[in-house]
């Protein structure tokens, strides 16, 4: 069952990062169409603007959402890797619970803007704006989903001593790039 899930996840996230490859890809022929458009022949697609800047949005997102399944983002541990063990789980449980309870206001201002975004309509493309800011539903759940599973392995004792500092250095970049294929395999 445990091995089913894995699976699921790992595909889950080549998915997102099969969408951020897609979202850049987009905005890259969109811009530069529309730049060749405007200088050759004095036109352009009006549309190519407003759905680029869109996309960046949606690319941030899921770039965050993937970053923080693979423990990317920045993080400072100079206090942290001089602590106890003890302290550092603490550490872990508070930065965990912080970042938890971040996503329940990120996932209710969007509940909250929802029906404002609904109605608003974007200029150009003519489309509802709960397409481009619902991105904060799926965000914040699968982010919160992350720190549940963090705090509930912390919880349980399942997390390792090197587990406990989430900052990946960047000389060590390239271990934990080995370590992860080795964990997939």
């Amino acid at each position: 069952m445990q091995k089913t899930i894995d699976q699921a996840v790992h595909w889950f996230f080549k998915f997102l990062e099969l969408l951020v490859v897609i979202c850049m890809v987009a905005m890259v022929i969109m811009v530069f169409g529309n730049v060749v458009l405007r200088y050759a022949f004095n036109s352009g697609i009006s549309v190519s603007d407003e759905m680029s800047r869109y996309f960046f949005v949606w690319l941030t997102y899921i770039g965050a959402m993937v970053a923080m399944h693979e423990g990317g983002h920045l993080g400072v541990d100079t206090l942290i890797k001089h602590l106890p063990v003890l302290g550092k789980k603490i550490c872990l449980f508070l930065s965990e619970a912080l970042m938890l309870f971040c996503n329940g206001l990120f996932f209710l201002g969007t509940w909250k803007m929802h029906e404002l975004q609904v109605t608003n309509i974007s200029p150009v493309v003519g489309i509802s704006m709960i397409w481009i800011y619902g991105i904060g539903y799926v965000v914040a759940v699968v982010m919160a989903i992350i720190n549940l599973n963090v705090l509930y392995r912390l919880c349980t004792g399942q997390i390792s001593d090197e587990e406990l500092v989430q900052v990946i250095e960047t000389e060590g970049l390239a271990d934990v790039e080995k370590q992860m294929q080795g964990s997939k395999a």
